[in-house]
């Protein structure tokens, strides 16, 4: 509650100079927001196309691994084949009857259609896997470069961060003890104007008669009430926050 009384009992002129340092300070965390540039997104870009690398990666090596173990029971099933083929054959010299006989060459002649069958898909599981470590080389190629690229990256947002860390978190707290100051709508008011503006303006000055943020020009009558600072006043074009000039050069 005490809170709550403490902002009420600010003066307009005192909201609006904590709104004017506010956005001052705001400011200067965005400016160095913008320092580090896209540097952030990049960097998160990289890391999500390297992990879809790898994951790309690890899959092919996995088909080529199901693939090697296939041709190799088909190498198996072959020499099975070629087992019973061999003691068909042996079993044709002992038959008693046409009756065995074609029946044995029967059981030889699916035996080698077997063979012929599993050279086919051997032949279609070899070329496969030269497909997927084509891939495999190609996809690693390109890894390699974007984990080359994601650490220069990283270095260059490090060394910015580095720089600038220290600053920022002097302006963030300022930014929090200057918004306590003020009440929840004024806070909210704020924050919705500064989201809607391209260039974070929530609160500008009068320059030249024109609002600071749109440049629309401000009538007489509303630049005198800007300047006797009795109320909170908004440009009717863009819908900041206006104060008078002569506030900037109190904040110097």
């Amino acid at each position: 509650m005490a809170k709550v009384k403490e902002n009420t009992d600010l003066t307009v002129e005192e909201k609006l100079k904590a709104l004017f340092e506010l956005q001052m300070v705001d400011s200067k965390i965005d400016d160095i927001k913008r320092l580090r540039g896209e540097l952030p997104l990049e960097v998160q870009d990289l890391e999500d196309e390297i992990e879809g690398l790898q994951t790309r990666v690890q899959n092919y090596e996995e088909d080529v691994v199901k693939l090697e173990e296939s041709i190799t029971n088909k190498k198996n099933e072959i020499k099975d084949s070629e087992a019973l083929i061999k003691k068909y054959t042996e079993q044709q010299n002992n038959v008693r009857n046409n009756r065995e006989l074609d029946s044995l060459s029967k059981e030889i002649e699916f035996q080698t259609l077997e063979i012929e069958l599993c050279e086919k898909r051997i032949k279609e599981f070899t070329a496969k896997i030269e497909e997927k470590k084509a891939v495999i080389e190609e996809s690693k190629g390109i890894l390699e470069d974007r984990t080359g690229d994601l650490d220069t990256k990283k270095s260059e947002l490090e060394s910015i961060t580095s720089e600038t860390q220290k600053e920022e978190e002097e302006f963030e707290n300022k930014s929090l003890e200057i918004k306590e100051l003020i009440t929840d709508r004024l806070r909210n008011a704020y924050k919705k104007i500064r989201g809607n503006a391209r260039n974070g303006l929530a609160v500008v000055s009068v320059q030249r008669d024109a609002c600071g943020g749109c440049f629309n020009k401000i009538p007489p009558q509303r630049q005198l009430d800007v300047r006797s600072r009795k109320k909170i006043i908004v440009c009717e074009y863009c819908g900041r926050i206006l104060v008078d000039p002569d506030m900037e050069e109190e904040f110097k």
